[in-house]
């Protein structure tokens, strides 16, 4: 089969490799259909992820049919139609148990292993283990291109930004970076009733997709940014925050748009140190939640896509076969001046 192979820092190939095959009572084989390429790919790329190594396929999303199964499986058959989920789970351990999957002791430590720390989804098959409680049917009438974003930036953006925010009935919210998993936070921040959402962002592209998927109002970045997002609030700051970008600057507007009592969610992923100002923060019983996506609130998100309450189809903008996944790379690195959200990769 081909997949793509990361080969170091820089270095990627679509090449032959060895068809992925059941290796373990409790794999299957998944025959992949559609996957896309998320914002840690580009990390992996650039070296910042050093337990991926020379050789690993990449790639950590899919949906596709089941088309081999080992012998412990009960779940899923040959023939299922799933979706693979950035984070893999045994189920039985500590943290599987109290809902935190994504730190899934069985696997490893951390349940994003999928192109990480085993051989990922950006291929024509993927094994993927405990197949019983990571993987996830589609339902009739969900499409690949609908489902593939419920596999790391839907419930990113949802979980780590607005479940764990504690957004409320009538809260304002502002959501600081309009990407792909900054506009899933927009996407789902209707489903707990908040009256108003600000999307902040640089990139004019980006804002007017935010106001299409549920922002009320729309702040370009600049001079007076945080002025801007406060007035809109009658001056007293947002409920929630949540950061999508994962920089000092990002957090630190977010942290200055909270009002007291309110919640920073952190959600992008920083990659250098972030000075907060605790000396003004601590007096206003400002919350700051961060964290990996877990993927437990799949099955809601897959019911809120199949009854039409979550238009999911839209956080695709571009779409590609395989044998063209170099330039789906070079579009979705450059995201903003490409106007891309995320990529849609199929055979």
């Amino acid at each position: 089969m081909k997949a793509l192979v990361y080969h170091g820092p820089g270095n990627k190939a679509w090449e032959d490799v060895p068809d992925a095959t059941v290796q373990e009572p409790t794999d299957v084989v998944v025959k992949v259909e559609t996957t896309t390429i998320c914002g840690t790919d580009l990390h992996i790329l650039q070296g910042d992820v050093a337990a991926v190594t020379d050789g690993r396929i990449l790639g950590h999303e899919a949906v596709g049919t089941i088309t081999a199964v080992g012998d412990a499986v009960r779940g899923f058959s040959v023939g299922d139609r799933v979706l693979v989920p950035a984070i893999t789970k045994c189920g039985r351990c500590e943290y599987c148990q109290r809902g935190m999957p994504s730190h899934c002791q069985t696997v490893g430590g951390i349940g994003w292993i999928f192109g990480h720390l085993i051989d990922g989804t950006q291929a024509e098959s993927v094994r993927v283990p405990y197949a019983d409680t990571s993987l996830y049917a589609v339902p009739q009438g969900v499409s690949d291109e609908q489902a593939i974003f419920l596999a790391d930036s839907l419930p990113t953006g949802y979980e780590v930004g607005v479940l764990a925010g504690g957004v409320r009935p009538g809260d304002t919210v502002a959501v600081v970076g309009a990407g792909a998993v900054g506009l899933s936070s927009v996407l789902t921040t209707g489903l707990w009733g908040a009256s108003k959402v600000i999307a902040i962002d640089s990139n004019k592209f980006r804002l007017e997709k935010a106001i299409e998927f549920g922002a009320t109002d729309a702040v370009e970045v600049g001079p007076g940014t945080v002025g801007d997002v406060v007035a809109l609030t009658d001056g007293l700051g947002v409920d929630v925050a949540i950061e999508a970008v994962g920089y000092p600057e990002t957090l630190l507007t977010a942290a200055s748009l909270v009002r007291p009592g309110g919640t920073i969610a952190n959600v992008g992923v920083h990659g250098t140190p972030v000075e907060l100002p605790m000396q003004d923060m601590w007096i206003s019983n400002v919350t700051l939640t961060m964290g990996l996506v877990d993927t437990v609130s799949i099955p809601t998100l897959l019911k809120m896509v199949a009854s039409g309450r979550i238009p999911a189809e839209k956080m695709g903008t571009h779409s590609f076969t395989f044998d063209q996944i170099d330039e789906a790379y070079d579009v979705f690195a450059n995201a903003a001046a490409n106007q891309a959200l995320k990529v849609v990769i199929t055979p």
